[in-house]
């Protein structure tokens, strides 16, 4: 990074280029985006907003999961714990403890905030598919704690009668600001993040973490942070999601599904993109509102699509674009360009 800055500063006219007009023209739309969504109360009818919020957690969640296994190396199967974990906090404070609701989606990111940490120190230990594998573990056992203890109604599960007390157009108006900072928090931090120093950093790992090691970069801690922030945005999405729903059980609040969704929708959009992760996010929306009707066999066919992307085409379908053409949606990297030259 420092030999890239001198570089660019001790050469005459030699300027680096951070932007492009596809990244300029993404970002207005995306912008343009998470307004539509926090006016959704004013354009969209109730079912159109809650579609458009599981789409929003898809996203979310996929996102989390990208930065985890496509730039720190982590590949977990069990994000669940962290959706459950917050899912049961918001819950808890505002029908026991009658905290309103509204801010009780907030005060419950620290719940997933603070598990990740000493679960991480546990899982660290482990490597590759054991890491997988004791991820899956955690979220059987939060569903296991779940359904055994009263404070959260066992296996019965909890509902939320206190948004009884908002009308369907103030639910609809908190709904919809929430999806839009759960974009701005997820996909636009993690934008960020990848912009910044940290994200070179990200980067170098993610090619090659023992020779980002060489160079300095402290791989351990970048992975432990990447965990935290990744358990966090999955709390947020759960969160949002079962407050919507407005009913949460053991079985709902840590279902596999939701990791099966996240690995769709990166290994079909592109991993290590988030151009990949809304792409892959668009079409699992559609096809599972569109083919969810036929049961097991909609889930074959995506598991075999997932399967022949694996396979065929790593980099996904935003890969096989990028390839064509270099116009990113979310530009990341750094080019020395000289303006004078035509």
């Amino acid at each position: 990074m420092s030999a890239v800055t001198y570089a660019a500063t001790d050469l005459p006219g030699v300027q680096v280029q951070r932007q492009t007009s596809s990244g300029r023209i993404a970002m207005t739309l995306a912008l343009a985006g998470i307004v539509a969504v926090a006016a959704m109360p004013w354009w969209a009818s109730t079912g159109t907003i809650r579609s458009i919020l599981i789409l929003c957690c898809y996203i979310a969640v996929a996102q989390m999961w990208n930065l985890l296994a496509g730039y720190a190396g982590l590949v977990s199967v069990g994000q669940q714990a962290f959706m459950g974990a917050a899912g049961y906090a918001l819950f808890v404070m505002a029908q026991t403890f009658g905290i309103n609701p509204f801010l009780a989606v907030f005060l419950s990111l620290l719940v997933p905030a603070v598990l990740a940490v000493p679960l991480y120190l546990l899982l660290h230990r482990l490597d590759g598919p054991y890491f997988s594998i004791g991820t899956w573990v955690v979220a059987e056992v939060f569903r296991l704690v779940c359904s055994n203890l009263p404070i959260v109604n066992a296996g019965a599960g909890m509902s939320l009668r206190v948004m009884k007390d908002y009308s369907a157009f103030e639910r609809n108006v908190a709904m919809s600001l929430l999806c839009a900072f759960m974009l701005l928090l997820t996909v636009g931090g993690s934008y960020w993040l990848l912009r910044s120093r940290y994200g070179l950093a990200l980067i170098a790992m993610r090619d090659n973490p023992v020779a980002a090691a060489s160079q300095g970069v402290n791989v351990a801690k970048l992975r432990f942070l990447i965990y935290v922030a990744s358990a966090v945005g999955c709390g947020l999405a759960g969160a949002i999601y079962f407050m919507a729903q407005l009913r949460i059980t053991p079985g709902s609040a840590f279902d596999p599904m939701w990791a099966n969704v996240a690995i769709f929708i990166v290994m079909v959009g592109g991993i290590g993109s988030i151009e990949g992760v809304l792409i892959g996010a668009l079409i699992f929306f559609i096809a599972d509102r569109w083919f969810g009707a036929y049961g097991a066999t909609y889930f074959v066919v995506l598991g075999l699509m997932t399967l022949l992307v694996a396979l065929y085409a790593r980099t996904g379908i935003w890969g096989l674009i990028s390839k064509r053409w270099d116009a990113p949606w979310f530009p990341i990297r750094r080019k020395l360009v000289d303006p004078n030259r035509p």
